[in-house]
């Protein structure tokens, strides 16, 4: 079981770096792969894995064989994802009378890309950037939802997080079942 887990792994590498694979059967009937060649090999020819471009939902598809427009050539890769990580989705809080919302990237955040935070639809910080993490206070009773975005220095959004809903509960005055009392 060894060998054959081991053989895979072999070929799996071999695909990811080479585009020739070489193949035979040793004398105790083991298939063997490599990029180099062996006597009473056959010679295989591995296509290149197929890929496909991250394409933001924001952003239009392009015309087939067109090339990218000028600002969406960036250098290094673009973001594999984003996300609030802090609420987390349907979190409950009792009693806050601040939040802390968190936003990570995967890669991390490039320089000169900058986080906008949105609360129920209006953005937090005046419109300013928040950056990767931003406290709310006060909190308001309530069920909200909080998405970000990460937009490059020209306001081009390069990734959208999916929105993320909590609710905060405070107590009541006016509540019977939880009177309030002086102490």
């Amino acid at each position: 079981m060894r060998k054959l887990a081991f053989t895979l792994m072999s070929l799996m590498c071999s695909l990811a770096l080479a585009a020739t694979v070489y193949k035979w059967v040793d004398e105790n009937g083991v298939v063997h792969y490599s990029d180099q060649p062996h006597p009473n090999a056959e010679k295989l020819q591995v296509k290149d894995a197929q890929t496909f471009p991250h394409s933001s939902p924001s952003v239009a598809p392009s015309a087939a064989g067109a090339p990218p427009p000028p600002t969406a050539q960036r250098v290094g890769p673009a973001y594999q994802g984003c996300a609030v990580v802090q609420p987390t989705d349907q979190q409950d809080f009792m009693n806050v009378d601040a939040l802390t919302i968190s936003v990570q990237t995967d890669p991390g955040l490039k320089p000169g890309d900058q986080i906008f935070v949105n609360l129920d639809g209006a953005p937090l910080n005046n419109g300013k950037p928040t950056g990767g993490q931003f406290s709310l206070s006060p909190v308001d009773r309530g069920t909200h939802t909080v998405a970000a975005q990460i937009r490059d220095s020209d306001g081009t959004v390069l990734c959208q997080t999916p929105t993320v809903s909590f609710s905060v509960h405070q107590p009541s005055l006016l509540n019977p079942n939880t009177p309030i009392r002086p102490h």
